[in-house]
């Protein structure tokens, strides 16, 4: 009996999901010791709220980073998403609501570029992503001149940022949304499978039949639409469009996805690590 419950101890602490969760409840006591407000509502919200942009491109990071690839141009897609979206709404007049998927387009398209970069080009990613991260800022600032900003959004859609639904900030339900999808790809499809093969072993997964080309890509080009989707919500927190928007986002999270135990060389990890991290 003591030999079974002491290997099932032993097995729970060998997942790094579980050890990060002891370690996030470690983190709670501390730092409810420390200050006894923490673990009030309006300061978990706040907590919540202003995490979800960045754990949006956690997950999207994540299938990129299996195959073995990594993508530095997220938070740069997300500010050039961010000021596209505010010209659509503020100059050409769009409805927020339409505008909205247009900017998760325009992120796809971009995740489009790193993707034909490296998959037809057979470039390295980090070289790629690194080129576009510059591309995709220098035309967000170009577009705004270094200085404009977009504001004056209907509350309407504010409130995607910042009101509440059934007690928990609105743009959570969203990342929720992203973050079970994102799940069920990696985990329950032939596609997300083939993510980990690639990572492993390109040239293997090739040589299995496996579509290295089409399924790389279909990783950059999420990863691209999650960071207009951020972007959207970013906008909605802050009530502005700017091109600083994202600054510093991707490095986060990377941050995040490798905590979570996926590892950097790609082919192992898990969303749910991700999730954690």
């Amino acid at each position: 009996m003591s030999n079974s419950r002491s290997s099932l101890i032993k097995s729970l602490f060998a997942r790094h999901e579980m050890v990060l969760v002891l370690v996030i409840l470690l983190e709670v006591v501390l730092f409810h010791a420390l200050g006894r407000n923490f673990l009030v509502g309006r300061n978990v919200s706040n907590i919540f709220r202003h995490s979800v942009e960045i754990g949006l491109l956690a997950l999207a990071m994540t299938p990129v980073i299996l195959t073995g690839g990594i993508d530095l141009s997220v938070g740069s897609m997300m500010g050039l998403c961010a000021v596209l979206f505010g010209m659509l709404v503020n100059v050409a007049g769009l409805d927020p609501w339409v505008a909205a998927p247009l900017a998760v387009a325009f992120g796809a398209m971009g995740g489009g570029l790193n993707a034909v970069l490296i998959t037809r080009l057979n470039l390295p990613p980090l070289i790629v992503t690194l080129g576009t991260f510059s591309l995709f800022r220098g035309l967000a600032e170009a577009l705004t001149k270094g200085a404009e900003s977009y504001s004056g959004f209907p509350q309407s859609f504010l409130n995607l940022g910042n009101a509440d639904l059934a007690g928990v900030p609105a743009q959570v339900w969203v990342f929720m949304v992203v973050a079970i999808c994102i799940w069920l790809l990696v985990h329950r499809t032939t596609v997300g499978r083939s993510f980990r093969a690639i990572g492993y072993a390109a040239e293997g997964a090739g040589y299995a039949g496996i579509p290295v080309a089409r399924n790389t890509s279909l990783a950059y080009i999420i990863a691209g639409a999650v960071a207009g989707l951020a972007a959207v919500i970013l906008v909605a927190r802050l009530g502005e469009a700017r091109a600083n928007a994202g600054i510093g986002y991707e490095l986060l999270a990377i941050t995040a996805v490798v905590l979570g135990g996926v590892s950097i060389f790609g082919g192992s990890g898990t969303v749910a690590g991700t999730f954690l991290g």
